[in-house]
């Protein structure tokens, strides 16, 4: 319901604000408004999408919680959606979004309504992070002996004893 309504009141706002912008300064000036804001706002996504790129790349081979960095690339690229999408209220919001300030609040707002029920762990793996302890299934178990290989037995060239020479 709520998309549907921001999908009728955006273009009922920006044919507003078009009319009256266009009637105080010109219908020149405001298409030189509306240009020159997609250009700028495209410098300044490019600018912050590497940087959010760094930060996701850097958050990733640190083993760290990429999800602030990731939300952050998701907003910069909205904000540049809505920046090249013509009209002085999506200009507005898309210039908001690329305030790191705002975007950090944005965050927030957005993390306090959401549950997270699992999270990676250092392997790669899934890990429950709900109060249950794991208890794994019947046949969820192989026991095994192992041992290990002393460099001379790397170094060697015998067959593994898994395949037929």
């Amino acid at each position: 319901m709520w998309l549907f309504l921001a999908f009728i009141a955006v273009p009922l706002i920006e044919i507003a604000l078009f009319i009256q912008i266009g009637g105080a300064i010109g219908l020149g000036w405001t298409l030189a408004i509306v240009v020159l804001t997609a250009l700028i706002g495209t410098s300044l996504m490019r600018a912050q999408g590497a940087m959010a790129m760094s930060q996701i790349r850097s958050s990733l081979s640190e083993v760290r919680d990429p999800t602030e960095p990731l939300v952050n690339g998701a907003m910069i690229l909205f904000a540049g959606a809505l920046l090249l999408t013509p009209g002085f209220f999506t200009d507005a919001i898309g210039f908001s979004l690329l305030v790191p300030g705002i975007r950090s609040v944005v965050f927030q707002a957005i993390r306090s309504r959401v549950s997270v029920s699992g999270s990676m762990n250092v392997s790669g793996g899934f890990t429950n992070t709900r109060k249950q302890p794991h208890r794994p299934m019947q046949g969820d178990v192989i026991d095994g002996e192992y041992h290990e290989l002393s460099d001379d037995e790397k170094r060697g060239k015998r067959p593994s004893g898994w395949t037929k020479h």
